[in-house]
């Protein structure tokens, strides 16, 4: 039983669970939610990096922070997602913060770059086994293979 545990613990498909839940849990939670549930909040201040206004970019950044965080948790759209996450946080980080890795005058860019790291490994890495993502590849890979065996050989 022990064994059994510890090898489906150990597996790559519960590494990439736990990569997505962590690090886009967190995400969700410290900076999509006051932009989903307190825009206004948050709207004060915003920084206007591309001279689109203070509310598209706010717009641009809650769908990346509270949308698409969500769907990498789960596993849906995940690569879409995901690049549509490093997008954003490469703007937040060139444009903001100067590319800094650590924080200068207050302006800290450590988690950005942590977020882009992670954007990074979960589009390399795929969302594996434990997501919508999943099950619906498997689907397809398996209406894929059936077909290839199904159909005649062609010279």
């Amino acid at each position: 039983m022990l064994e059994r545990l510890r090898q489906s613990v150990s597996s790559p498909d519960a590494g990439r669970l736990a990569l997505r839940v962590f690090v886009f849990g967190t995400l969700f939670l410290k900076h999509g939610t006051p932009k989903l549930f307190g825009f206004n909040a948050e709207l004060v201040g915003y920084p206007d990096v591309f001279h689109l206004g203070p509310v598209l970019t706010l717009i641009i950044a809650t769908i990346a922070d509270g949308i698409c965080s969500m769907l990498i948790v789960v596993g849906f759209a995940t690569r879409w997602a995901v690049v549509y996450s490093f997008c954003n946080f490469a703007v937040g980080w060139g444009m903001v913060h100067g590319f800094a890795i650590f924080g200068t005058e207050g302006r800290v860019a450590e988690q950005i770059t942590i977020y882009l790291a992670g954007c990074v490994a979960v589009f390399c890495l795929g969302p594996g086994k434990y997501s919508v993502d999943g099950p619906i590849a498997a689907s397809a890979e398996k209406r894929r293979l059936a077909g290839e065996d199904v159909s005649p050989v062609r010279a």
